[in-house]
């Protein structure tokens, strides 16, 4: 089965690296991985936010914020990869071409960023649309696609199901600064509508959640093409 799974920076790269957590993930991705063509694609968290953020202060411009950003996620990708050890393919690929070879070579491929103005996520669909993902799962730090910001409205309510033209509807405005993506954006829901993959929001932090996602249990939200 081809797979790609996005675990965003914040559920296990945050303020600083939960080890435990991290490990869970790996032994997950041994015990389910069936040969195919899987790709994960980590996101920067709080070291990649951080840089960002002294970048600003220094001036620096938000091209160049972007491309200091996607270097953390390389450097997370590496971490992952190497917790992965022979399962891995060896390197990190900084390029479409890169994930279609690399994913042919019966390991999984994990990797960060790609180029500046892209979120995680986007890169997450752009490489499950190489592969011909039968399956897109994101892992965020939330339980799935809320109804408002569940972080700042208590009253906010879990969405089983949505379709993708709905959710763009949610994000008329969107701020597209360097660091600052959030649970979805308007690239990434663009490439998972005009490809129809189907999409899998849940809680991260909830390994067993992954795990339930891979063996094709409902979990979290479906975001539907």
């Amino acid at each position: 089965m081809n797979i790609v799974v996005k675990i965003g920076g914040h559920v296990i790269f945050n303020d600083e690296l939960d080890v435990s957590l991290l490990k869970e993930y790996s032994k997950i991705f041994r015990q389910k991985y069936d040969g195919g063509r899987w790709v994960i694609v980590v996101g920067g968290g709080g070291p990649a936010r951080r840089y960002v953020e002294s970048a600003r202060l220094l001036g620096l411009n938000e091209g160049l914020c972007d491309e200091i950003g996607i270097k953390i996620t390389r450097i997370n990708a590496l971490i992952l990869s190497s917790l992965l050890s022979d399962l891995a393919y060896p390197a990190i690929p900084e390029n479409l071409e890169q994930v279609r070879a690399y994913s042919a070579s019966g390991k999984i491929v994990v990797m960060g960023g790609l180029q500046p103005g892209q979120s995680t996520m986007a890169v997450s669909a752009l490489a499950a649309e190489t592969i011909n993902a039968e399956k897109l799962i994101i892992a965020t730090d939330v339980d799935g696609i809320y109804t408002s910001d569940p972080k700042k409205n208590p009253d906010a309510k879990l969405i089983r199901e949505i379709s993708v033209n709905e959710l763009l509807k949610k994000l008329t405005e969107y701020s597209h600064e360097a660091g600052e993506y959030k649970l979805a954006d308007l690239l990434g829901l663009k490439i998972i509508s005009r490809s129809r993959i189907p999409t899998v929001y849940l809680n991260g932090r909830k390994p067993e959640n992954l795990r339930k996602a891979l063996e094709g249990e409902n979990v979290g939200t479906l975001l539907k093409p």
